[in-house]
């Protein structure tokens, strides 16, 4: 293994029909040009993270421009937030230029609250992180998915707007 990669255990959400499971997460030293330790969350710590492994279908050769994240912080009605936050790492740019296939696992979750256009898609990637501050990643495991799941289970996906050569986030109403 090279001595800049380093795993933490991670809880994947794979889209087709494979229950939810810890993988070990890749990070190498940070060496992202416009990345800082004070900038987002996952590079505070001065590790970027590679969940583009455990996404099928993702464009290759992009790297973390490939894919998103939203932080998990709190779920609903709770008034501080987690002493140990998540992220989630989601796919957006697939190889191919095809939407990816929505998540079954988190379809089944939301039930009744599910919502196709805005819908989780692809395999997601669910970090935690050892404070708010997002200083440095520790290792998940199931005993999180409880909170994960909950969080996923009132949360809708951001949509995903995309135009010729740009890619931009936005909310639907």
């Amino acid at each position: 293994m090279d001595p800049g990669m380093t795993t933490f255990d991670a809880i994947m959400f794979p889209a087709d029909d494979r229950p939810p499971h810890v993988v070990p997460l890749m990070t190498s030293i940070l060496n992202v040009p416009g990345a800082s330790p004070a900038g987002e969350p996952p590079y505070r710590c001065g590790r970027l993270p590679h969940p583009e492994v455990y996404m099928d279908y993702i464009a290759d050769q992009l790297g973390s421009q490939a894919w998103r994240l939203q932080l998990i912080e709190a779920l609903d009605g709770m008034l501080q937030k987690f002493a140990t936050p998540y992220i989630v790492f989601y796919p957006v740019l697939s190889r191919d230029g095809m939407p990816f296939p929505v998540n079954k696992c988190i379809r089944e979750i939301q039930g009744d609250k599910f919502d196709e256009r805005r819908a989780w898609r692809g395999n997601l990637v669910v970090a935690k992180y050892k404070d708010t501050k997002y200083t440095a990643m520790i290792d998940a495991s199931m005993a999180d998915f409880p909170l994960i799941k909950n969080y996923l289970s009132t949360t809708l996906a951001l949509t995903i707007v995309t135009q010729p050569s740009v890619l931009s986030l936005s909310r639907t109403p």
